[in-house]
């Protein structure tokens, strides 16, 4: 007798807990499109932790009476069920706070970089004076706790505590900077320990002197090590931060430089600049050879992840992407070929193929990131040309028609602001 009743109760239930779920169902079947897109703004922003009671004072008459329970439930199963492409109204409380994320969101990039280049400038400036400090004011009983060798290796360790623990933290800028502080460290702490030189000035002499040196094990040493050490460190940032998209331009840059500095890239570099720079010169700086043959290994690299077609790759091929358009921006320059023009009309010719098929490939994938990536580098070799055809004729800093000049750059520039609306309508709308 027992288990009949229980049985009738639990059946009791089910039925009561059906007719409440078919009554929402039924309410959202009901609804349309304008109730609907009303019930998800108001759980955005009952989900963002603004106050609804105004919003759905001035909405509320959109609907028949509703118990906010019942109002609440149906908000609810509108958003977890939809998926939409939502465009908030103009001026809406949706509108403003996507406005003032987007704008904190900058505020607080800007913040970062800004407090990594201030702490490496700090470094810079007084990092000696503090270690002479140190060694001369903590003698005898710090003399060898805050010797230069101990102190490296110490800085390096805290280096790798930064990277590690700063993965942890959940503050953007905080988190930021002391993960950049550690990858400073190890950079420079693993290059003064390979080097065996323990003041900045030292070992950064190290590296110029041996990237075009003779004995390969050197330039492993001083820049290929250091830049293993350091991209590891920044493989193991993305595994922990994976949303954090900007580290693989980092990641990029360090991992080119530690395949760079390999050895036996110096005996093939003079196979590989050619390929940017076919004509000869005797006058031409040693390093924009190296860029050149740094930029085809980038190029080769960026065709072999492209043609896997594997969204995987995309941030990567992003970075590489961003790193071959200043590379081509810079070979470009006419600064570089005072003495002959027969490379520097080539280099025109191979940027601009290059602006175009970047521009290409990523419309015709949708990434957007890589759609102004190209978009901005057109912008600024068409500034560069600009200011070159001027220095051809004349000095900017002589004549009286600098004001001209001006002018000019001001109407460039307004056409190039025009010229990238009309082409985001087009392939945004």
């Amino acid at each position: 007798m027992k288990k009949l009743v229980l049985f009738i109760l639990l059946s009791c239930f089910s039925v009561y807990g059906k007719t409440v779920s078919d009554s929402i169902a039924n309410q959202i079947r009901l609804l349309n499109d304008k109730q609907k897109s009303i019930l998800y703004e108001f759980e955005v922003l009952k989900k963002n932790g603004f106050d609804t009671a105004p919003f759905w004072l001035k909405n509320k008459n959109q609907f028949p009476q509703l118990t906010e329970d019942v109002r609440d439930e149906l908000a609810k199963q509108v958003f977890v069920n939809s998926h939409v492409i939502y465009s908030p109204p103009k001026n809406s409380a949706v509108q403003f706070w996507m406005k003032t994320q987007l704008l904190t969101n900058w505020m607080f990039y800007l913040s970062a970089f800004i407090a990594i280049c201030a702490l490496i400038a700090l470094f810079k400036r007084y990092w000696s004076l503090l270690l002479q400090f140190l060694i001369n004011r903590l003698a005898p009983l710090l003399r060898i706790l805050f010797s230069p060798v101990l102190l490296t290796y110490e800085l390096l360790l805290i280096g790798a505590a930064c990277v590690f623990y700063g993965c942890e933290i959940e503050e953007f800028v905080l988190r930021t900077v002391i993960i950049h502080l550690g990858l400073f460290l190890l950079w420079s702490q693993s290059t003064a320990v390979f080097t065996r030189e323990y003041w900045v000035k030292k070992y950064v002499y190290e590296i110029e002197n041996n990237f075009w040196g003779s004995d390969p094990w050197e330039t492993v040493k001083t820049i290929c090590l250091p830049a293993i050490i350091v991209t590891l460190a920044l493989v193991y940032v993305l595994y922990k931060i994976p949303a954090a998209i900007f580290y693989n331009y980092e990641i990029v840059v360090f991992g080119i430089a530690a395949v760079y500095a390999l050895p036996f890239w110096r005996s093939l570099e003079k196979y590989l600049y050619p390929i940017l720079l076919p004509c000869k010169s005797d006058y031409r700086a040693r390093s924009i050879n190296s860029l050149a043959g740094c930029t085809v290994l980038a190029i080769v690299v960026t065709i072999i992840l492209v043609f896997q077609w594997n969204s995987i790759f995309y941030n990567v091929i992003a970075a590489l992407i961003s790193l071959l358009l200043l590379s081509l921006l810079i070979m470009s320059s006419k600064m570089n070929f005072r003495y002959s023009y027969k490379n520097y009309y080539y280099l025109q010719f191979l940027t601009i193929l290059f602006i175009v098929l970047v521009f290409l490939y990523s419309y015709s994938i949708h990434l957007n990131e890589i759609i102004w990536f190209s978009l901005i580098a057109a912008s600024l070799f068409i500034i560069i040309k600009y200011l070159e055809i001027i220095s051809f004729f004349s000095d900017w800093k002589r004549g009286k028609s600098w004001a001209w000049k001006l002018m000019g750059l001001s109407g460039l520039l307004w056409l190039l602001g025009k010229g990238i609306l009309y082409v985001s309508t087009f392939l945004f709308s």
